[in-house]
């Protein structure tokens, strides 16, 4: 019996808490018929030679909950910025104002609603699998140990304890998925 077997369990929650932040930094950024600055960290802005986040080129505010508003620090990149949110597949019309881009949110009709609700079951399917890559790796490693001595029953103990953190894991994105459709289809 190898006493000396020791899964990394920490490393395999450190690679599921990954993957339920990617999704919820996903989330954010499927836009729900209200503003928020979350839904601009994908848009990136050709600024200064090199691609730039929104909010390192400006100050991000929702003074409204259908209003989102750009103060870009440097009036030279107040049409890079625009251009950056045209093109970002957003949907949404910037108007400018000096330094300040306006970004109204307009209303989600159903059929958007319901492709929204789709784009985010898929991106908890995409969690659902990394969280099962995970798993695979830790069961991999368990096997291993019994190939150089782990018991039968220290096996199916490490076994266990995977599967229970993978299943909270994906009760976890099952939530945050549930959560975000309801928050899509809402009107």
């Amino acid at each position: 019996m190898s006493e000396d077997f020791m899964l990394d369990t920490d490393d395999l929650k450190r690679r599921m808490d990954g993957a339920i932040a990617s999704l919820k930094t996903e989330f954010a950024s499927l836009r729900t018929g209200r503003g928020s600055a979350s839904m601009l960290e994908p848009v990136m802005v050709e600024a200064y030679g090199q691609r730039t986040p929104i909010n390192q080129v400006g100050t991000v505010n929702v003074p409204e909950p259908r209003m989102v508003t750009i103060n870009v620090w440097d009036k030279s990149m107040v049409n890079a910025v625009e251009k950056a949110i045209r093109e970002s597949g957003l949907g949404i019309n910037p108007q400018l104002n000096g330094t300040i881009i306006m970004l109204p949110i307009p209303e989600l009709n159903e059929e958007r609603r319901r492709d929204l609700s789709k784009v985010a079951g898929q991106y908890a399917e995409h969690a659902r699998v990394s969280i099962r890559n995970v798993r695979r790796d830790g069961m991999d490693q368990i096997k291993k140990g019994k190939a150089d001595g782990l018991s039968e029953d220290d096996q199916k103990i490490w076994e266990g304890e995977v599967q229970d953190m993978t299943n909270a894991y994906i009760k976890q994105i099952d939530d945050a998925l549930e959560h975000k459709q309801a928050e899509i289809m809402q009107v």
